[in-house]
């Protein structure tokens, strides 16, 4: 159903550009890198302080409102670059479970990031059973984007 969408992503401009340059992908995709190791950080800082450990010397809520330009620009910054990277090889990941895991996983990350763990901490001051519940299932939502997203790498 969704099939011809993908074969007109891979043969769009874009999508061809990328996929025939030589350096264009490796360099878009060394952003994603970037970018994900900039969301990442902003995950882990901010989790990791619900969780009761890491950056203590600030209040969650202060900790929150430190790390949320970071998490929007890492995704503005993952989105910017992981759309050439997709549409370069659009039927590669219409055929890959990693693809789907990922692209299923992804918006439930982000929903629970700026809605609910935003919330939670936001109110927050020191860890507690809530502040600890929210931290792993955001953790597990990032890590389940992240290896999924990895993977897409690895499978044909």
């Amino acid at each position: 159903m969704m099939l011809p969408f993908f074969e007109w992503c891979e043969a769009s401009f874009l999508g061809q550009l990328v996929r025939t340059s030589v350096w264009l992908f490796p360099i878009i995709e060394s952003f994603h890198l970037v970018f994900l190791c900039a969301l990442g950080g902003a995950v882990l800082l901010l989790d990791l302080r619900m969780l009761g450990t890491g950056v203590r010397r600030v209040t969650i809520a202060q900790l929150a409102g430190d790390v949320h330009p970071w998490l929007l620009a890492a995704v503005a910054g993952m989105l910017a670059t992981g759309i050439p990277l997709f549409m370069s090889e659009a039927l590669k990941c219409y055929y890959n479970p990693s693809f789907w895991v990922k692209m299923g996983t992804a918006p439930v990350a982000l929903l629970f990031a700026f809605v609910v763990r935003k919330r939670v901490a936001r109110n927050a001051t020191e860890a507690t059973a809530t502040t600890r519940l929210v931290a792993m299932a955001s953790l597990s939502l990032w890590f389940v984007v992240a290896a999924a997203g990895r993977w897409i790498g690895f499978s044909s």
